[in-house]
């Protein structure tokens, strides 16, 4: 429903066809076949443009799916270990971690804790440290390390990148090296990252 008196309208072209009363931009629409759809209500005079709207709100819906099949949905992915495991497991559960961490998911680590480990929590916080430890450039440590009565855990996030490929980089005498892909360019010689 326009309300206004009088109103600018712009076309199903997107043409404008100037300023007219309401009742004429209506029966311009109907003859179209098209609806009248205000715009700009706080425009002087208000903005109204003739336009399919079930096309209109069908165009708006496809547009915001799209937006959000774009979107990355960040997980916690959660992965277990005990005070006393074996290297091969450490290894193989470790290469779980880093990859969940490059793929930019955040992992929970949680040691579980039985019988009288529960007395020495040290113990689920030395595996919790040499984790963070082993995934020094893919991630880092969120917060603090939650003790249970059972369990040590802590949260890993990943590490940002930020800058991309060509990012500025300060080396220690305060000149900026630049950047490209895993190479530093100063002057003509390259070094390895």
């Amino acid at each position: 429903m326009v309300r206004a008196g009088e109103i600018r309208v712009i076309d199903d072209e997107k043409k404008p066809l100037g300023v007219m009363t309401a009742a004429d931009a209506l029966v311009l629409a109907r003859q179209r076949g098209l609806d009248l759809v205000e715009i700009a209500p706080t425009a002087t005079p208000p903005v109204c443009r003739i336009m399919d709207y079930g096309k209109f709100l069908y165009e708006l819906h496809k547009k915001e799916h799209d937006a959000k099949k774009h979107q990355k949905q960040v997980q916690i992915k959660e992965i277990k270990f005990r005070p006393k495991i074996s290297v091969h497991d450490y290894t193989f559960k470790m290469n779980h971690v880093k990859r969940f961490l490059e793929e930019g998911n955040k992992v929970k680590i949680t040691v579980m804790l039985r019988g009288r480990e529960k007395s020495r929590p040290e113990l689920g916080q030395q595996i919790l440290d040499k984790v963070g430890a082993d995934v020094v450039g893919l991630g880092k440590t969120d917060g603090d390390t939650r003790k249970q009565d059972w369990a040590v855990s802590g949260l890993l996030v990943p590490a940002k990148t930020g800058g991309g490929k060509d990012a500025k980089v300060k080396n220690t005498q305060g000149s900026e090296k630049e950047v490209v892909g895993h190479s530093q360019k100063e002057g003509g010689s390259q070094e390895s990252v």
